[in-house]
């Protein structure tokens, strides 16, 4: 079966009405521009041109890249949602459920994160497929530099932190279920792997699209301990971001100038939104029990110092020292 009709049938068949790609439409966009190119294509063969096309540029990067945002938009609410009441306890949870209107069934939250990880997939698929033909047809590079912008805009679904969110919350469930002997209801795509005792997140769907991410500090080269995502998609330790935008643990990543850029990527205004990778955290104090011990000790010493400092010089400012 060909991708377009196996992804329209994908996203008929979700109960929810959810933002997807328009690929049909884009492919006929696209078909638009592929006569006058064939017509021409003694002198395009062999070339790689960079410049734009007027026949489609004016629509298809402009709708590709709202759905694209739309896509993204759906996804992360979602998954927020999911994960929250996943880690959620007490009369907090219920709440949840209740404002949420979601039925409260284990096996439900099970099968949305499920569908969450399928829905990132496919559609990641789908952009990479439409780019791929956009630069087959015009035979050029502007479809891979427009997914690099969308990389920058942070409108790459890969590129979520909820999408690692989810990913380490199916290996927890899977190993929960395991050690209770219960049938484990998830599929088997995503897995934690160590090469040469670096740790990896891996994932593995459709049209054999491979997600591996890092999951090594860059900063302190050490597995990422209480781990948090910024904007850009680039994972820390908490306490190495908080480093790297000038700020302490007390301050706190919000609280960082907008100035302050990634140490991988140098992209500005990435800590503000940064987000905590509670599920991740927990998968890895799981598989690493006695580094993450000799990490908590560490951090729990480095914590203390900075809140005393952090308050001292509170007093002192207040004492006008």
């Amino acid at each position: 079966m060909k991708f377009c009709k196996k992804y329209q049938e994908y996203m008929q068949g979700q109960e929810k009405k959810t933002p997807g790609v328009g690929f049909k439409k884009l492919k006929k966009i696209l078909k638009k521009c592929r006569s006058s190119f064939q017509s021409n294509e003694h002198l395009h063969e062999g070339l790689l041109h960079l410049q734009s096309c007027p026949v489609c540029d004016g629509t298809f990067f402009p709708s590709l890249l709202k759905e694209m945002s739309d896509v993204v938009s759906c996804f992360n609410e979602r998954a927020q949602k999911l994960l929250e009441l996943h880690l959620a306890s007490g009369f907090t949870k219920y709440f949840i459920w209740f404002k949420a209107k979601l039925q409260g069934s284990h096996v439900a939250l099970v099968q949305e994160g499920k569908d969450l990880v399928n829905y990132a997939m496919i559609n990641a698929t789908a952009i990479r497929k439409i780019l791929k033909k956009y630069d087959k047809v015009h035979y050029s590079k502007q479809g891979q530099a427009f997914r690099s912008q969308a990389q920058s805009k942070h409108m790459e679904i890969l590129q979520s932190p909820w999408l690692c969110e989810l990913m380490a919350f199916h290996i927890n469930l899977r190993e929960t279920n395991a050690k209770s002997e219960k049938s484990p209801a998830l599929f088997e795509g995503c897995y934690l792997t160590f090469n040469d005792g670096k740790p990896f997140l891996s994932c593995e769907l459709f049209d054999s699209i491979k997600l591996d991410i890092d999951l090594t500090c860059a900063i302190c080269l050490d597995t990422v301990f209480d781990p948090v995502s910024l904007t850009c998609g680039h994972i820390f330790c908490y306490i190495c971001a908080c480093s790297a935008a000038s700020m302490t643990i007390v301050d706190g990543l919000k609280a960082a100038n907008p100035k302050e850029r990634c140490p991988l990527c140098r992209q500005a205004r990435v800590y503000e939104g940064a987000v905590h990778l509670n599920e991740l955290g927990i998968l890895l104090r799981r598989s690493c029990r006695e580094y993450w011990e000799q990490r908590l000790e560490t951090e729990r010493v480095e914590r203390v110092r900075q809140a005393k400092e952090h308050w001292e010089s509170q007093c002192r400012a207040f004492l006008g020292a």
